[in-house]
């Protein structure tokens, strides 16, 4: 029994990522144009999570609120980045890179699509199950 607890184990660290004493959370808020929610839903989901991971960001959730009004124009989603000052690099080459210059070009021929980005960096509390 000791030996399959041990195996599970070594088995659990090799699939999750390396978590740094220092990894960073950011909370992303996209308040989107009316009627422009769905084409950010489509650019994520076919295109911006592949380039973030090239980048080095591991996508943790997506999320759209309940509230009715928010529902209509609101995406909210949690990366992860090694560090804060990785962080910043991460963004740095995210908005340099090609294709994400050409996706989020193609994607706005129809009309910009996010109004306003809030971005908060965040920290877990010690008692946090997530680090």
């Amino acid at each position: 029994m000791r030996l399959i607890l041990l195996t599970l184990g070594l088995t659990a660290m090799a699939i999750l990522p390396a978590q740094a004493a220092d990894r960073v959370f950011e909370l992303r808020t996209y308040t989107c144009y009316e009627g422009r929610l769905d084409a950010l839903k489509a650019r994520f989901r076919d295109h911006t999570i592949e380039i973030f991971k090239r980048h080095g960001m591991t996508s943790i959730g997506y999320w759209v609120p309940v509230d009715p009004e928010k529902s209509k124009n609101t995406l909210i989603y949690i990366i992860a980045h090694p560090s804060l000052e990785e962080a910043k690099k991460h963004w740095t080459e995210f908005r340099d890179d090609p294709e994400w210059k050409k996706v989020s070009a193609d994607s706005e021929k129809d009309g910009k699509i996010v109004s306003h980005v809030d971005s908060v960096f965040m920290t877990p509390a010690d008692f946090s199950q997530i680090k």
